[in-house]
């Protein structure tokens, strides 16, 4: 399947803006740094050769396309869930569909070292992974507490040869791995790129995230079509960052039938401050690491503390698409709480023996939920954007067995 555009509505002005989201960074360094980055990108996705490459190692190398997977016995009393199995993608989740544009452009820049942040590992693996195949360099930062959770994601980067910083400032999480990535950044700018994890941060990130991501989307609505007749009512995936949900928002924006539905982390309770990390839902419009979006702040504008039992969400931000989809009324956005998202965790590994992430689990919950409230007739599609095998001995732990 050939790489398609993205949607106007989630492309952004010459400035990097989407509605009053987004934006460039002001920072005259970084500012220098991230226009090469951009001119790249912007040859590339307009280059046979790169297209025909990237298209090669999604086939031969990630394993794409990857099925949609009809979870009947979920299904029994309610709509019918439909699973896009991003989980099956070499890695376990759907980072590799941009990590692996990211590192080739990368190679066409001339750099010898990608630099990234990462919550849950996924991204960090799936970079690592990347940089393994196409030789760069890859060094990856992770907050203490996540290299915690998250010890068989922390053992891979390892073997592939990556060289992960622990980040202990601050909470430990995702928030400040991506400012310890940065700063790592700027004292090796000339040699290296800083590969985004998600459609966060500033112009062109969001971009051209969502761009790699966005086959996801056009794969499903294909597939779905040809396999049951018609669309979905409602494509649902979790929101951290955003980009596996942007990724297969991005070919159903166009069809108003379709549902877009983000499902972000409720933790312990919306009520509890800094006991959650849903952002769309209790956030406030400003500037987080040179970009405007809504998030949790506190009175001063500082980012509020943040929590999820899923690494790969507990960030403060989200990406500058999904708020305007949800300005311009085009995105809907619900939560699952820790314990929704456990429940969900384990109802499809017992009933489909599916084992997912815990990150995923947040929008199997919502589709557990969903799937209840409407009629057999209605079907859901679910982005299962990543494998649970890195959160199995965390959950153990939650769990009485």
């Amino acid at each position: 399947m050939a790489q398609e555009s993205l949607n106007p509505l989630v492309t952004p002005d010459h400035l990097g803006n989407f509605g009053q989201h987004g934006g460039k960074i002001a920072h005259p360094a970084l500012a220098k740094a991230l226009e090469e980055i951009e001119q790249g990108f912007r040859q590339i996705i307009g280059d046979p050769e790169f297209l025909a490459e990237m298209k090669r190692l999604q086939a031969t190398y990630v394993g794409r396309p990857s099925p949609i997977y009809h979870a009947r016995t979920l299904s029994k009393n309610g709509a019918q869930i439909f699973l896009k199995r991003e989980d099956l993608n070499h890695t376990g989740a759907h980072k590799i569909n941009h990590c692996i544009g990211e590192v080739l452009l990368a190679k066409k820049l001339g750099k010898k070292k990608v630099i990234a942040e990462t919550g849950a590992g996924q991204h960090g693996v799936a970079l690592a992974t990347a940089a393994a195949l196409l030789g760069l360099e890859c060094e990856i930062h992770m907050g203490v507490l996540d290299i915690a959770k998250e010890h068989p994601n922390v053992s891979r980067m390892k073997i592939l040869g990556a060289t992960l910083v622990p980040v202990s400032d601050g909470a430990g999480t995702l928030k400040e791995a991506v400012d310890s990535a940065f700063a790592s950044y700027m004292q090796q700018i000339d040699d290296s790129m800083f590969a985004i994890g998600s459609v966060v941060g500033p112009a062109p990130y969001p971009e051209m995230v969502a761009y790699f991501q966005s086959i996801v989307g056009h794969e499903a609505r294909e597939q779905f079509t040809n396999q049951y007749g018609g669309l979905p009512d409602e494509v649902i995936a979790c929101v951290g960052g955003g980009s596996n949900a942007l990724g297969l928002f991005n070919a159903f924006i166009d069809d108003k039938e379709v549902a877009l539905v983000g499902v972000e982390p409720a933790g312990e309770g919306l009520e509890i401050a800094g006991r959650h990390a849903a952002t769309m839902t209790k956030g406030k419009f400003g500037n987080i690491q040179g970009f405007n979006c809504y998030y949790l702040q506190e009175e001063d504008g500082t980012p509020s503390a943040v929590h999820s039992i899923a690494s790969g969400l507990d960030y403060p931000g989200v990406g500058p698409q999904h708020c305007y989809l949800k300005d311009i009324g085009r995105g809907r956005y619900e939560t699952a709480t820790d314990q929704e998202c456990l429940d969900a965790f384990l109802a499809l590994s017992r009933q489909e023996g599916i084992i997912s992430a815990l990150e995923s689990s947040h929008a199997v919950a919502y589709a557990l939920r969903r799937a209840k409230e409407l009629g057999s007739d209605k079907r859901l599609l679910v982005n299962l954007s990543g494998r649970g095998d890195k959160d199995i001995d965390f959950v153990l732990s939650k769990i009485n067995l």
